[in-house]
């Protein structure tokens, strides 16, 4: 089925329409529960009444740290542990894989202080770029002011010598109060347009969709309902696995829409029509 003839995904005023027949919720949360300064009280509500209703609320981020930070960010910016039965992140599965595969390789760091709980605990030989066996990315170091440009120099020697990527953030950029800033996803499309070989764990790739549905107890990915803002992480990443998903306008694509509460559905349906994965249905803000 081309695209021309793929079914558009509807309309819908809440999630709950949604739910009839399964049993788990795998949402995403920057850009669906909040903007990285405030949550918002629908989305925060319609998580809390699935659970109610019975089904298994599993959050899934590609945030670099570990899970146990995000949660103190997520309390801290209104969001209750109610809402949810678990945290799966990018860091997470980035943490598994510098234990296992790269337990013993010297690994130079790009990215800033605040990313350094991605790597507490673990016994990991730090180095510098010139003798690294692998770069461990995590985001920009000042991600107010610089670009992915700013890198080039940096990254040119290590993608040169075929140093791999772990790309802890797959992220190319995310909207912060109304600003978008950089990601270390879009370091590492700079790093694979000069060469080098990247590693990415977060969404849309597998390894993160497998632990969530691990932690909700294994259930069949046709029983769950993905919620996110992206299409290239959170829509892609939940079709691949065979997950339907609830496409959330007001969030990364938002300018594209008109007023962010108020979107376009004609700009919605041409959006939706010409994309790469199609989406079981959309709306402005998460709400029950």
């Amino acid at each position: 089925m081309t695209t021309a003839d793929r079914p558009i995904g509807r309309r819908v005023s809440g999630m709950a329409s949604l739910m009839n027949g399964r049993t788990t919720v795998l949402s995403d949360i920057w850009g669906v529960l909040h903007n990285g300064l405030e949550a918002w009280p629908s989305a925060v509500d319609a998580l809390s009444q699935a659970r109610k209703a019975g089904h298994t609320v599993i959050l899934i981020s590609n945030a670099p740290r570990p899970a146990a930070p995000v949660r103190v960010q997520l309390t801290g910016l209104g969001v209750p542990l109610s809402a949810y039965d678990d945290i799966v992140t990018s860091g997470d599965v980035t943490r598994g894989l510098l234990q296992g595969t790269y337990r013993d390789a010297a690994v130079t760091h790009i990215g800033p202080p605040k990313d350094r709980p991605l790597v507490d605990g673990l016994d990991i030989n730090f180095t510098g770029d010139e003798d690294a066996d692998v770069c461990l990315c995590s985001g920009l170091l000042d991600d107010q002011t610089e670009t992915p440009e700013d890198y080039r120099a940096r990254l040119a020697p290590l993608a040169e010598r075929g140093v791999p990527m772990i790309c802890a953030n797959p992220d190319k950029i995310v909207d912060v109060g109304g600003k978008l800033i950089y990601c270390a996803g879009a370091l590492a499309d700079l790093y694979e347009e000069m060469g080098g070989e990247t590693i990415i764990l977060g969404k849309p790739h597998a390894p993160i969709y497998r632990e969530a549905l691990r932690r909700a107890g294994d259930p069949d990915p046709a029983s769950c309902l993905a919620l996110g803002d992206s299409m290239r992480t959170d829509v892609r990443g939940a079709v691949e696995q065979g997950i339907g998903c609830l496409f959330l306008t007001a969030g990364i694509h938002a300018a594209e829409f008109g007023p962010s509460m108020a979107p376009s559905p004609q700009r919605v349906e041409a959006f939706l029509a010409q994309a790469d994965y199609p989406v079981e249905a959309w709306m402005p803000r998460l709400a029950w």
